[in-house]
């Protein structure tokens, strides 16, 4: 199982918002965001839904749940 996410495609289609702003709309620190982008750090739920929130997309859209076979 593998959830991955769209937030750098997202940032980028919002005026190429950067790591940082992203990080202080949500409250996180922008090693955090950096580390959900590359798929090393997969945030909390709460965090998930704000990052989602702000892009006004549904949370499945900006994160993805892949199930392995």
């Amino acid at each position: 199982m593998a959830i991955t996410n769209r937030v750098r495609e997202c940032r980028f289609f919002a005026d190429e918002m950067t790591q940082q702003a992203l990080a202080e709309a949500v409250g996180v620190t922008r090693q955090t965001i950096m580390a959900i982008e590359k798929n090393k750090y997969n945030p909390s739920l709460e965090v998930a839904f704000k990052i989602a929130h702000l892009f006004n997309k549904p949370l499945e859209e900006v994160f993805i749940f892949e199930a392995s076979e």
